[in-house]
């Protein structure tokens, strides 16, 4: 055979018994998704900034940027809503490279899936008691959901994943705002179409079990950038896109249409220090037209403690070892101008 099984790991079930969430926080999220679930819904007028690290790679390093993050979110949480990302997979263009905390909770190891899993399900505990936020995370592998089901507040389905039927099924189960980013192509009725699938019922095979889901009202679109035939870069953040986008939603019967900008990705064409313009330009946008004021419920910024990136061993503190990202200095000051314009 050319798979070996190395280990039969222990189900969400069991890693949710071993390392249960405290009650405090449970109510804590409860609180959180309801706030969320209000800006999605029209009934809230806040605007959602999705920020941290490209990836989570360092558990003290994490929870020292949201300990900071919360500091901030006082001062702006009468107008914005701060969802830490705490990124725990991180999908590979050819599959090279460091994957994230689940395959490597230490990266600078081999992989060890069991400690993995629990690095994970720990981080998100430990970053909620540290900020009192609950995060976002991107759900790379449909079948780890279950093992943070209870603790995220935010899941965005990435460029690879997006056409993908099982994130698609298993996308229309969660009770959390579930973002579905444009494919690498930028073809708009692609993500519609995972949007509708997301926001509807469906019967599947999902961990060995028949399962059924009542659809998540609560999809919506992402828009990250475009790569073309010749590996260019292509934005799609711009006055114009987001009106083509509007045009498309009036076109279908999706609940709650809703869009948050990915500043970073191909719309930065990962140039991290452009994610400050682009971020404005998106505001300056929701302010000419209400119509997309009412669209674009928020956007993505990839921002840590150190500014850029560094290769895995670098050992420079808060500082990314995947995609570079903004410093924590100029991160801080962007949400401040996010809320000005609030």
């Amino acid at each position: 055979m050319s798979f070996e099984f190395i280990r039969k790991l222990p189900t969400p079930e069991e890693i949710r018994r071993d390392y249960a969430v405290p009650e405090h926080i449970a109510r804590l999220k409860e609180e959180r998704d309801r706030e969320i679930r209000d800006v999605f819904t029209g009934k809230s007028n806040k605007f959602l900034v999705i920020i941290g690290p490209c990836s989570a790679d360092n558990e003290d390093a994490v929870c020292d940027y949201v300990s900071r993050l919360a500091r901030v979110n006082e001062k702006v949480k009468d107008r914005l809503i701060l969802i830490p990302r705490v990124y725990t997979n991180k999908p590979r263009t050819t599959g090279d490279g460091y994957k994230g905390l689940v395959h490597q909770p230490d990266p600078e190891k081999n992989p060890d899936f069991l400690q993995g899993l629990i690095a994970m399900r720990k981080m998100h505990i430990h970053t909620v008691e540290e900020s009192g936020l609950t995060c976002a995370d991107e759900m790379l592998y449909p079948e780890n959901w279950r093992y943070v089901s209870d603790i995220l507040s935010y899941v965005a389905i990435g460029a690879r994943s997006v056409e993908d039927q099982q994130h698609r099924l298993a996308a229309s189960g969660f009770d959390v705002p579930a973002g579905m980013k444009n494919p690498t192509s930028g073809d708009f009725s692609v993500m519609l179409n995972s949007v509708y699938a997301a926001q509807h019922p469906h019967s599947f095979i999902y961990r060995g079990w028949e399962v059924n889901t009542t659809g998540n009202d609560l999809a919506h679109t992402v828009l990250r950038g475009a790569t073309n035939k010749h590996g260019r870069n292509l934005p799609n953040y711009h006055y114009e896109d987001l009106n083509l986008l509007l045009t498309l939603y009036n076109e279908r019967e999706l609940k709650n249409p809703a869009c948050i900008i990915d500043a970073n990705h191909s719309n930065s064409d990962k140039q991290h220090e452009q994610q400050i313009r682009i971020v404005k330009e998106v505001m300056h946008s929701r302010k000419l037209n209400p119509d997309i004021h009412t669209l674009v419920k928020g956007v993505m910024i990839e921002s840590y403690i150190v500014e850029g990136c560094q290769k895995v061993g670098g050992g420079v503190y808060g500082k990314s070892i995947t995609d570079p990202c903004l410093s924590w200095e100029d991160s801080e000051r962007l949400i401040y101008d996010i809320a000005e314009y609030e």
